[in-house]
């Protein structure tokens, strides 16, 4: 749009920190192949003009991730990436990510919503780390745990790099930075002092360790009988108690949050909750906002996408209700996405397959009349982290082909179905890419993986069509809620509307 819109010759200006070295150099190129140019400038226009009136950046505390959840200590991971970094023959690291930073130091806080992480940079060379964090987010437990590492104001980090660079210029030696970094951060290294490239954190995140593992399945369970309670509590609100037509989006969103805050280990949610009835499910990232949301509706499509954060994990998961009498046509839609669902559920695929491979498994059910869906099938899922983490997905992005699966990554499977201002379905389910055995081994030895399903819900049944189900996808429904009913009617209160809930939509078909 600039070079298309602007004179030749003319210099745009541009706060270096909020662009990508990668986005600055593709946009300067352009500018200097119409004689201009992309000027860094050091005081940003927009932050003059709101002067005092900005809101101040979040400075609440950051808070130690036991090792308990962790499964490794900060010292060991710091360990892991030095040797990535001797591989890789750069002289140290510049962290930038967010997550990797919370990742790496065990540490999370709260300075973006629905994130638990905090500002930060940090710097990790052969002997050296240091920490650029704000002094008000340090509190003596996190002191104690940052010992050996060195902690300085966060804006300093842009100086300490621009002095840094004149060694790394003598030595010839170069940091490498990750490919999210801004184009400020280059700037005070130098550009010949920096390799742009992925940064190790992001695999070696995306790569869960055995106790990681463990606590993501765990807090799926929990998540999984704070929705039965949910849905147990709506059905009886819905059709017992008087509130159709009276609870609103918003209202039932609040009332599965309470009960998510309920269980062990919650922090709070992982983004905001998809609430949607009717036309709104349709809108593919709809939030519910008081004063302009839906009632809930007997006969319409209800579609919850929701998921909350644990010490132990992080959840998301989607599913698609009706609790009237669906249409034919409602039903076909949504055994069409179950069984692509289930199709990718079942994948078997050789160690390092990409998601951009296997995405059509889960279109298929649909291609076949002509429907599709217009967003990924999957993106990874962080433990106690972001909900969405790479750099594995399952979708037709480029990206994603140059990604293979390993044994520990996490994937969500979420294949949908969308009708512009009728009805919106999606099933959605975590799932944790484990290694599986086949009679045979064409890869020699490199071996075969699958997915296995951590969430923890039950698939509505009454949705389904059944001259359109397999008896193989029956078998697979069918083992799936045997696994939901022993994992979670345990942690229900048998008296109460969700263990009666959980113990109908769990009986096989």
């Amino acid at each position: 749009y600039v070079t298309d819109h602007l004179p030749a010759g003319t210099r745009v200006g541009i706060d270096p920190t909020l662009i990508t070295a990668e986005q600055g150099a593709k946009l300067r190129e352009a500018l200097q192949a119409k004689s201009g140019d992309l000027v860094a400038i050091s005081e940003n226009l927009v932050d003059v003009v709101w002067g005092s009136a900005r809101p101040v950046r979040p400075e609440d505390p950051a808070f130690v991730l036991d090792v308990k959840y962790a499964g490794e200590t900060h010292t060991a991971k710091i360990a892991r990436v030095r040797e990535q970094l001797e591989r890789d023959n750069v002289r140290g690291l510049v962290v930038t990510a967010l997550d990797e930073l919370a990742w790496l130091f065990n540490l999370r806080g709260s300075d973006i919503d629905f994130n638990p992480v905090f500002f930060a940079y940090a710097v990790v060379t052969n002997d050296t780390v240091t920490l650029y964090m704000n002094e008000a987010k340090l509190t003596d437990a996190v002191r104690k745990h940052l010992d050996g590492i060195l902690v300085q104001p966060y804006e300093s980090i842009f100086g300490e790099l621009s002095a840094m660079s004149v060694g790394l210029a003598e030595s010839e030696g170069r940091l490498l930075v990750g490919k999210t970094a801004s184009w400020a951060l280059v700037e005070a290294l130098g550009e010949s002092n920096v390799k742009v490239d992925s940064s190790p954190i992001v695999l070696l995140k995306a790569l869960k360790n055995a106790t990681e593992l463990a606590g993501m399945r765990k807090c799926h369970e929990r998540d999984g009988a704070a929705m039965a309670n949910y849905f147990g509590w709506l059905e009886n609100e819905l059709l017992h108690n008087g509130g159709n037509l009276k609870l609103s989006e918003c209202d039932v969103a609040d009332k599965l949050e309470t009960l998510r805050r309920e269980q062990d280990l919650c922090v709070g949610l992982s983004f905001s909750t998809i609430s949607s009835v009717g036309a709104n499910g349709a809108i593919i990232h709809y939030s519910p906002q008081r004063g302009s949301e839906s009632l809930l509706d007997t006969s319409k499509m209800y579609l919850c996408d929701s998921g909350g954060q644990y010490l132990d994990g992080t959840t998301d998961v989607t599913r698609t209700y009706h609790f009237g009498e669906p249409t034919r046509w409602e039903r076909e839609c949504f055994t069409r996405v179950l069984k692509g669902h289930i199709a990718l559920d079942m994948a078997v695929f050789p160690n390092g397959t990409s998601g951009f491979v296997l995405d059509p498994l889960a279109r298929l059910p649909l291609w076949e009349i002509g429907l599709d869906f217009r967003h990924g099938t999957g993106h990874g899922v962080g433990s106690f982290l972001n909900v969405h983490e790479g750099p594995q997905g399952v979708g037709v992005r480029k990206h994603y082909a140059d990604v293979g699966f390993r044994p520990g990554m996490t994937i969500t499977n979420e294949p949908g179905y969308y009708q512009d201002g009728d009805f919106g379905i999606r099933i959605e389910n975590t799932c944790v890419v484990v290694k599986t055995d086949t009679k045979f081994d064409y890869t020699n030895g490199n071996g075969y993986l699958t997915f296995e399903p951590v969430t923890m819900v039950p698939i509505q049944k009454k949705l389904i069509l059944n001259e359109l189900f397999t008896d193989r996808e029956r078998q697979w429904l069918n083992a799936y809620h045997q696994t939901v009913w022993d994992r979670v009617s345990g942690r229900l209160d048998k008296s109460g509307l969700g263990y009666e809930w959980l113990k109908r939509e769990t009986a096989p078909m």
